[in-house]
């Protein structure tokens, strides 16, 4: 599948990198392991105020948040105190086909967004692997996503990120400020109540 250009450094997009039969067996996939790593509403730091979206983990480290201890990475999660899932394979493959990163992730955190879910502004910053890549799988609705650059007020600009598309944030655009304006409801059948899953691959501790 050919990249989309892009004149963000670092950044790519492959549209419709996964057919519908993969976006099926992955969505199967990350349903399955739902069942062991739960959905849950993480918090933000200080206020406490309940995120907009719902997320999981699966891999050896999950990225969570909550009023007592803020953003962090860890092993287990953190309402059944049980080791995430393991990733799925497929998941695994994209980032070795995709990432050109010499060590695999350390964690794949599954944001649910539902028909009025967004995520502001933001830099992922809580890996001390700076020099990996942030790998976006999108299944679902369509989303609009926004990037940016280093600082919060650098010009932005939206990109439709549709089910099936990849993207990545290497390079320079792994520190531009990035989010999730909205979804666009009723754009995919994949999931059967609607709304985006966001699949987002990372390596977390230097290799």
């Amino acid at each position: 599948m050919a990249q989309a250009a892009t004149d963000l450094e670092g950044f790519r997009l492959w549209p419709g990198f996964l057919s519908r039969a993969e976006q099926e067996a992955l969505r199967d996939d990350v349903f399955a392991r739902m069942r062991g790593g739960p959905l849950y509403i993480p918090r933000m730091p200080k206020s406490g105020q309940p995120m907009r979206v719902r997320m999981t983990n699966f891999g050896p480290l999950g990225w969570v948040t909550d009023k007592e201890q803020g953003y962090r990475y860890q092993a287990t999660h953190p309402d059944t105190g049980k080791p995430w899932p393991e990733m799925p394979p497929r998941v695994l493959e994209l980032w070795s086909e995709l990432s050109g990163y010499s060590a695999p992730p350390e964690a794949c955190l599954v944001n649910l967004y539902e028909s009025d879910a967004r995520m502001g502004l933001h830099i992922d910053a809580d890996e001390a692997a700076w020099d990996a890549p942030v790998l976006s799988i999108s299944l679902g609705d369509t989303a609009l996503f926004r990037i940016g650059g280093p600082v919060r007020s650098d010009p932005t600009r939206s990109v439709r990120l549709a089910s099936g598309d990849v993207c990545l944030l290497g390079g320079a655009s792994r520190r531009f400020y990035h989010g999730v304006d909205r979804i666009l409801p009723g754009t995919s059948r994949l999931l059967p109540k609607g709304g985006r899953i966001n699949l987002t691959v990372r390596r977390v501790t230097p290799p």
